[in-house]
């Protein structure tokens, strides 16, 4: 019993040893819990493509006066051949585009793509759907290769009624197979994430993004995502002859089984992995499989112009390597791995894919 009595008082006094000690402090927010991994594996950081690639979505709001010969110094670190700007029209204006394809032109045509845009403001105008009809093909002899489309379409532009245009509106039938006639894509970003119509809970995996920049969030908002989604789906059925690039892999980039069956319905609709690397990276089997049987129909793009960013994509689709980081962290927590894509596919996705769909780029900038 004295064994125990003393062996007990040791125990107590070791305790009461460390309780002297400055208490360790446990107290940490969520976001700032980010511990490297330690993880000992291969790890290959790619900073330029294996292959000359074409980005089909990018943005470059200042086109009209920026240094392009500049821009082009960076797209070569990349090895990136040929930049698709979207944004031609900027914020809505004609001589946004026409100074857009002017600077374009005395610089490299080649290498520098656009895109012209459409405002859908004054839909009930009588005579708007003939403007925009000549609209398009005006600015298409102007140089324009394509018509992007963003997503306040379907979201947030009301009619002269204050009623929210649709985005298969019988009214715009006309703009659609206008593109289809003059032999240009449409590449339209509809809605955001699913997970922003979501509550905003612990069950919500984009809840550190949404913490961080709510304006991002849709939760309150009255229209649906999957009625955004159907309108959009609809319309691709509506207008067979023309040809549709779903931005962001239409938001289904973690549901690749639906991804891949609207594909097979839908064979006017392309698809480009801007934004959505990190959904193809933390499903390397299921992602690799969805790359290869519709390698004949996904494009490379990015949409915002980080250079350092690129880095990313290129080791998702290139490598095999295991368990590394998103370049942005409120964007996708969780880690990724190499895709490991055989070099056809690797081909079809930077640049082949590009050439069938998106008129007048200069083939010869790319390998066969």
């Amino acid at each position: 019993m004295k064994k125990i009595c003393v062996g007990t008082l040791a125990f107590f006094g070791i305790v009461s040893a460390f309780a002297q000690e400055k208490p360790l402090d446990m107290k940490m927010d969520f976001e700032d819990y980010d511990p490297p991994s330690t993880l000992v594996v291969p790890e290959h950081v790619l900073t330029r493509a294996k292959y000359p690639f074409i980005d089909v979505h990018n943005h470059q709001w200042n086109m009209p006066t920026q240094d392009l010969n500049a821009l082009l110094k960076e797209m070569d670190a990349l090895n990136m051949a040929v930049m698709v700007n979207l944004s031609g029209r900027g914020r809505g204006s004609t001589e946004h585009l026409e100074r857009s394809l002017e600077n374009v032109n005395k610089t490299n045509p080649k290498r520098l793509i656009v895109f012209t845009n459409m405002d859908f403001a004054a839909i009930d105008d009588p005579e708007w759907q003939g403007r925009m009809l000549k609209q398009l093909e005006d600015d298409v002899k102007k140089g324009a290769n394509g018509l992007k489309i963003f997503k306040t379409l379907g979201m947030f532009v009301n009619d002269s009624k204050g009623n929210r245009i649709h985005i298969d509106d019988p009214r715009l039938d006309p703009i659609w197979d206008k593109c289809g006639a003059l032999g240009i894509p449409v590449l339209i970003h509809s809605a955001d994430p699913k997970s922003f119509w979501d509550p905003i809970d612990k069950n919500n995996e984009r809840w550190l993004e949404l913490k961080l920049h709510p304006g991002r969030r849709h939760d309150t908002d009255k229209v649906s995502w999957e009625t955004i989604i159907e309108e959009q789906h609809n319309m691709f059925r509506k207008h067979p002859k023309t040809k549709f690039i779903n931005a962001h892999m239409g938001w289904y980039g973690s549901d690749l089984k639906k991804l891949g069956a609207l594909m097979d319905q839908l064979p006017n609709m392309y698809a480009e992995i801007g934004a959505v690397i990190a959904e193809l990276g933390r499903q390397p089997r299921a992602g690799r499989d969805f790359l290869i049987k519709y390698q004949d129909r996904v494009m490379f793009g990015k949409d915002s112009w980080v250079p350092e960013e690129y880095a990313t994509y290129f080791r998702v689709l290139e490598t095999a390597d295991d368990y590394f980081p998103y370049h942005k962290r409120y964007h996708a927590f969780w880690r990724m791995y190499g895709l490991a894509l055989p070099d056809e596919v690797l081909k079809k996705i930077y640049y082949k894919n590009a050439l069938k769909v998106i008129p007048h780029i200069d083939a010869s900038l790319f390998p066969k």
